[in-house]
């Protein structure tokens, strides 16, 4: 029988819940327990795949194509475990699914409402998630904060989830907040309190209580908490603030987060084995070296839209012994200004992918100062796009070279719609989106870096490569280094003569793991330490990680190479 997390959160929105949920899930496999992580989002868009990466951050993408909240990116990484549709769901594609079944008549012509039918919807969902791969424990974290009135149906779902499968197989975990005020000298329990109270009020009575705090919290405090909110005090667990998330399970171990878990969850008590997790977070604070990594893109007002770039970075960083120190740019500020104003003394520059017209003169303008000056590059999706464009403009000498998103008219549209997209109107109908198969090419920096001659890797782009003009920038000595199995579509080029310069039309970001860094992301990170000086020692590595050889859906996500 599977077990059941439900994590909710209070007095505050990004108070952490999903670090403490992947948290959890590490803790759990680390016991040898299977884990799956659910998360509700309150939200009534269907997805985050339309929305701005200003309002969520970046638009995580699973094996089999789902554009989801950046949470799966957490419970991903922590728990080295594939998510897939089934772990997202916002109130958007619940009461599209409820709708679509009243408009089928599957509901006898009763009046439709909150309770049952919507309620019923949620449980459902949470029920596949459990049915699809039967894990020990499914963790489900239901977003926003509790009170938010848009959250109420998910919080009446999870309290009428108990009493459905039964109360030992289900625990409720509240993170909240208990602040510190440097005025006062004191940290504060009411926000606490108030935050299990607005909770019992819907009939939730919370079995653990996360507690953030800017310090530790001592025992009196913990024991103030446990009398208010009627939680054992061996339930009440500290979360300090931790300098790197990667650090957290390790925290909350310590704290017997996960002992208390699976008593109240009546699992068997295991010795966990977090060796290599310990010694990754140790290899994490003692870097040997800091490397200066530029980030040239369109949304760097906000990191969280380029998360799984900056994740990927530092698992990359932290297999050499080093750091990573990003110098966000935006790509706007390099088309009113000299690159090397911006760029000068980076050791290497990621130009990751975006959507639109904003921003993009300056990553091209980025790409061609980076050729001149023989900085480590590595473009990512519309990076890879926008190096096409700058080739052939400056090489090819295609006059107008452009993507036909950016310029419709563009007489030279490197960058274009397949024949067959043309006349879709629908915009998902025309994204290619999730996990495909892509060929490498031998003895070029792909396959070196890869080392394996097929790799599987997430997409999530609407344009591609031109084929009208393949043979031109193989003639003029681009080089295609990937391409699908087929041929026909390309996803990885290099510059040669130049120190690194390699662009993808997928996305690696989104599988690279703190324990396995991805093998693209380590061959910058080696290259910019050739370019600062200090370059890595064989004995001081470890080596890339390749979850993208193994994919968990790779029999659905690949049966069509063109989505």
């Amino acid at each position: 029988m599977t077990k059941f997390v439900f994590v909710t959160g209070g007095v505050v929105s990004s108070i952490g819940k999903g670090i403490v949920a992947a948290s959890l899930g590490r803790l759990l496999k680390s016991r040898d327990y299977s884990v799956s992580i659910l998360k509700l989002d309150p939200y009534i868009n269907v997805d985050p795949g339309t929305m701005s990466p200003f309002q969520h951050g970046e638009v995580f993408v699973t094996e089999d194509g789902a554009e989801t909240d950046l949470d799966l990116g957490h419970y991903e990484r922590f728990t080295d475990t594939s998510m897939s549709r089934l772990n997202s769901v916002t109130t958007g594609s619940i009461y599209q699914a409820v709708i679509n079944k009243e408009r089928r008549g599957e509901y006898d012509g009763r009046t439709v409402q909150v309770i049952p039918h919507v309620t019923n919807e949620i449980k459902e969902r949470i029920r596949r998630v459990a049915q699809n791969r039967s894990p020990d424990v499914v963790i489900v974290e239901i977003g926003g904060t509790v009170g938010d009135i848009e959250g109420l149906p998910f919080l009446e779902a999870i309290r009428q989830f108990r009493k459905d499968v039964g109360r030992e197989n289900v625990i409720y975990m509240h993170v909240t907040l208990i602040p510190y005020l440097p005025a006062a000298g004191e940290i504060k329990t009411k926000p606490t309190q108030h935050s299990v109270k607005e909770l019992r009020s819907i009939g939730l009575q919370p079995d653990l209580l996360v507690c953030r705090c800017a310090q530790p919290i001592p025992e009196h405090i913990k024991a103030k908490v446990s009398d208010f909110c009627d939680v054992p005090e061996a339930c009440v667990i500290a979360a300090s603030d931790a300098p790197s998330i990667y650090e957290v399970p390790l925290l909350m171990e310590q704290e017997g987060l996960a002992e208390q878990a699976i008593r109240l969850l009546k699992l068997e008590p295991r010795t966990p084995d977090l060796s290599a997790w310990s010694t990754l977070v140790e290899r994490l604070y003692t870097p040997t070296q800091t490397l200066d990594i530029a980030i040239v893109g369109k949304y760097v007002s906000l990191n969280d839209a380029y998360l799984s770039v900056v994740e990927a970075l530092r698992h990359a960083a932290i297999a050499i012994h080093a750091e990573v120190s990003i110098r966000w740019i935006s790509s706007e500020d390099i088309e009113a200004d000299d690159p090397a104003k911006h760029l000068e003394g980076v050791h290497g520059i990621v130009v990751p992918g975006g959507f639109g017209t904003r921003g993009i003169d300056g990553k091209i303008r980025t790409i061609q100062y980076i050729k001149e000056q023989g900085i480590p590059f590595l473009g990512l999706c519309l990076g890879m796009q926008c190096a096409v464009v700058e080739w052939a403009r400056n090489v090819a000498n295609l006059a107008g070279a452009n993507s036909s998103e950016i310029d419709a008219d563009s007489e030279n549209p490197v960058i274009n719609l397949l024949p067959e997209q043309q006349d879709v109107v629908d915009r998902g109908g025309t994204m290619r989106l999730g996990l495909y198969a892509c060929r490498l090419e031998p003895g070029t920096l792909a396959s070196q870096l890869y080392d394996q001659p097929v790799i599987y890797e997430r997409h999530r782009h609407r344009y591609e490569f031109n084929n009208a003009y393949r043979n031109l920038f193989l003639e003029t000595g681009y080089v295609v280094s990937g391409t699908s199995p087929d041929g026909r579509l390309v996803e990885i080029v290099e510059m040669p003569d130049h120190p690194f310069f390699i662009a993808s039309q997928f996305h690696p970001e989104f599988q690279s793991r703190p324990n396995a860094p991805h093998p693209l992301f380590l061959g910058i990170v080696k290259a910019a330490a050739k370019r600062s000086g200090n370059p890595i020692s064989s004995m001081n590595e470890i080596s890339a990680g390749a979850p993208m050889a193994e994919p968990g859906n790779r029999a659905e996500a690949v049966a069509d190479p063109v989505a």
